[in-house]
């Protein structure tokens, strides 16, 4: 699989490599002996790659059916299937399927379902730990509400987390949404929360490791 470096992170990434550089070049010039340049450097470079790391996009294509799936929008850890209320987009009770991202994982967000995006709001809040069912209500947070081709109304929540302090929504009012495609982008740990009308089937359990735009998590319902 190809990897690149997501637009979110060419700018970090440039600005930690001078900040490093800035820091090494004085040590190894003027702080003999070589044992304490040697050891900084080895901690600027593992402190680079994580940060590389997390900014890997790897180009991926959803090959799997497209009519009636939901897919996953991100890469981690399944922490929540359950019943619960909705009210910002879809209305009322819907299937709530909720993804935890650690710092390791791939932080890109696909969309999960094909249609329309018809509602696209932020919201302000605090940073508990994404772990906590109140981050879905009370942490920094997007919204995005998508209307796929039969009719159903499906909401994806990026959620910010203790460490995430910085939510990108690229999903727009009016615009399509596709597999493959990217809703947004969630800086270190964080999760997506998505709503699926509450007669949907689900395809993972709680616990589950999936993978953005690659993942089946349910099916709509036929009608």
């Amino acid at each position: 699989m190809r990897y690149k470096i997501h637009r979110e992170g060419t700018n970090i990434l440039i600005l930690l490599a001078v900040v490093l550089l800035a820091l090494n070049a004085p040590v190894w010039l003027f702080m003999p002996p070589w044992i304490l340049p040697a050891t900084l450097s080895a901690l600027s470079v593992m402190v680079y790659c994580f940060v590389f790391n997390f900014f890997r996009c790897p180009a991926r294509r959803y090959r799997g059916p497209r009519k009636g799936m939901v897919i996953s929008s991100v890469d981690g850890r399944v922490v929540v299937v359950e019943r619960a209320m909705e009210r910002e987009f879809i209305g009322g009770e819907a299937l709530q399927i909720s993804v935890f991202m650690s710092p390791f994982n791939v932080h890109a967000n696909w969309f999960p379902v094909e249609g329309r995006v018809a509602y696209v709001r932020h919201h302000s809040g605090r940073f508990y730990s994404a772990w906590l069912p109140k981050a879905s209500t009370e942490n920094e947070r997007s919204t995005i509400g998508i209307v796929t081709p039969e009719g159903h109304r499906v909401t994806v929540r990026q959620v910010a987390g203790a460490m995430a302090r910085r939510i990108v929504t690229y999903a727009r009012v009016g615009e399509e949404a596709a597999f493959d495609e990217h809703l947004g982008f969630i800086k270190f740990g964080s999760r997506v929360d998505i709503y699926l009308p509450l007669n949907s089937i689900p395809l993972v359990s709680i616990g589950q490791r999936v993978v953005g735009d690659q993942t089946q998590m349910a099916t709509l319902p036929e009608s």
